[in-house]
């Protein structure tokens, strides 16, 4: 393990930055786009916890986890090479996605059924569950336009696609199991 003295480089000085295999490659490339919001997720989710307790939390706490491990896992391209590597990449993995499945169907099991659109809102952690959803939607947009030119692992992919359904239904469960959603009146103010 490296240990710094110091949290500045200044190697990123001219625009680029060093991936997870040491490639330099530019800040606003694909790859640096889609792991960064996989970090923004992150920092938002920790806001989420601030309002959460118990289970709840505990859940939040081990996806926080799993949003190290999808960043790791994407700021490592050449999956194929890397895996002889003295330091093997980090991948997310199917598994993960598995529990993600199951926890939502946990939680689904309490909810009554959707009989309108739910506009973000309701509890305060409902709401930051929300603003959760929509950032994991945009960093899986920005993974599949990746996967689009470059190697990207799968699931990674997957685990994004749950990460967001798991959002949603949270987001219900944390408004009084869907009690205290705020359903979408559509043309109310016309």
């Amino acid at each position: 393990m490296v240990v710094l003295n110091k949290i500045y480089t200044r190697t990123g000085d001219k625009g680029d930055t060093a991936l997870g295999n040491g490639t330099r490659v530019a800040k606003h490339s694909a790859r640096v786009n889609a792991y960064g919001t996989v970090d923004e997720l992150n920092a938002t989710l920790g806001v989420a916890r601030l309002q959460a307790d118990g289970e709840m939390d505990a859940a939040l706490g081990r996806m926080q986890n799993d949003l190290f491990d999808l960043g790791a896992d994407m700021c490592r391209p050449d999956m194929d090479k890397d895996a002889e590597a003295e330091y093997p990449p980090l991948r997310v993995s199917d598994a993960q996605v598995e529990r993600l499945e199951a926890e939502i169907d946990a939680m689904n099991r309490d909810l009554s059924p959707l009989r309108s659109f739910i506009l973000p809102g309701g509890t305060a952690l409902s709401a930051h569950l929300h603003v959760c959803r929509t950032v994991a939607r945009r960093a899986e947009r920005l993974a599949v336009e990746l996967a689009a030119e470059e190697l990207v692992n799968p699931a990674a992919v997957k685990y994004l696609n749950r990460l967001s359904d798991w959002f949603f239904v949270a987001a219900r469960v944390a408004n009084d199991n869907g009690a205290d959603d705020v359903l979408w009146v559509p043309g109310a103010n016309r």
